[in-house]
C-alpha cells in the first residue's frame, strides 16, 4: 500500500493573535511542525499544541525560521551562517524542554517561510542549519524540498532527509516553490488541491503554474494551517487520500 506523512505548520498563534485552529488540524495530520517562538508562537501556546498532539499520537518536528515575529519569518534575513547556527540550536532547545514537560519528543526539524525557501538554493544557510541539528541531535531528520541544498547538506553530513511535496503551493517548472508575492502563489480551492495531493501521492508528479509536468518524490505532504478554510482543506485532502487506497502514517515514530 502506498504510504504518506500529512504535515501542516501549528502552534503558530501569538498571545491574544490566534491563528489556524491547531485542536482541529491535530485531528487531521499525522506530523506537526511546531513553531519555536521565532517566527510565531508564545510559550503557552506551544506548551497547549504539545499537550494535544501527545494525546492525539501526532508526531511534533520543530519548525525553525528567522528571528523575525513581526514578519511571520516569511523576510530573507542575512546572517552569518554561525549567529544561524545558534539561533536554530536555542529554538531546538526551547521546543525539546515544551514536548519534554508534554510527554512527547521532537522528532525531525523542518524550516519555516523564508528560510525554507532560503535553504533550497543558499548552501551556507543550509549548511548552517545542518550543523545546529548536527550539535543538538543528529538522530533527527530534515524535512525538506528534493533537490535542495539543505536536504544534500544533510545527507554529505550523515543525517537522515525525508522529502516534502506542499499540496497547497503553486510550483515552478523547475521543481521549487512561487514566491507568495505571486498571483496564485498559495491554492484556495479544497477539491482541486485535494485532487492535486493524490497526483502527487499516487503518480508523483504535479502540474506546474506554466503548465509543465514535474516531478515529485515526497515522503511528507505539508497542508498549511493558516491558511483560509484550512482545516476543511486538509480534512479534504485526507479523505481523497484515503478513497485513493493511500495510507497515511507519520515517516517517524512519536517516541522514541
Amino acid at each position: 500500500m502506498t504510504t504518506i506523512d500529512l504535515n501542516a505548520d501549528l502552534g503558530e498563534s501569538f498571545g491574544r493573535w490566534t491563528l489556524g485552529d491547531d485542536e482541529a488540524m491535530l485531528d487531521v495530520v499525522t506530523s506537526a511542525n511546531v513553531a519555536c517562538g521565532f517566527h510565531a508562537g508564545d510559550p503557552r501556546g506551544l506548551l497547549r499544541v504539545c499537550e494535544l498532539a501527545a494525546e492525539r499520537g501526532v508526531v511534533v518536528g520543530a519548525q525553525v525560521g528567522y528571528r523575525d515575529l513581526a514578519g511571520f519569518g516569511r523576510r530573507f534575513i542575512d546572517l552569518d551562517p554561525a549567529d544561524l547556527t545558534a539561533d536554530v540550536v536555542y529554538q531546538l532547545g526551547a521546543l525539546q524542554g515544551i514536548c519534554a514537560a508534554t510527554g512527547t519528543t521532537v522528532r525531525y526539524v523542518k524550516p519555516h517561510g523564508a528560510l525554507y525557501n532560503a535553504v533550497v538554493h543558499h548552501r551556507a544557510q543550509a549548511e548552517a542549519v545542518v550543523e545546529a541539528v548536527r550539535r543538538v541531535d543528529p538522530t533527527l531528520p530534515l524535512l525538506g524540498l528534493p533537490g535542495s541544498a539543505l536536504l544534500d547538506a544533510a545527507g554529505a553530513a550523515g543525517l537522515a532527509t525525508v522529502t516534502e511535496a506542499f499540496a497547497d503551493r503553486a510550483y515552478t517548472a523547475s521543481g521549487t516553490l512561487v514566491p507568495r508575492s505571486e498571483d496564485g502563489a498559495v491554492l484556495r480551492d479544497p477539491d482541486a488541491v485535494a485532487a492535486r495531493a493524490v497526483r502527487m501521492v499516487v503518480a508523483g508528479e504535479v502540474e506546474a503554474a506554466d503548465g509543465a509536468v514535474v516531478r515529485v518524490g515526497a515522503r511528507s505532504l505539508c497542508v498549511h494551517g493558516d491558511s483560509p478554510g484550512a482545516v476543511s482543506m486538509a480534512t479534504a485532502v485526507r479523505s481523497r487520500l484515503e478513497a485513493a487506497g493511500v495510507e497515511l502514517r507519520p515517516f517517524v515514530t512519536p517516541s522514541d
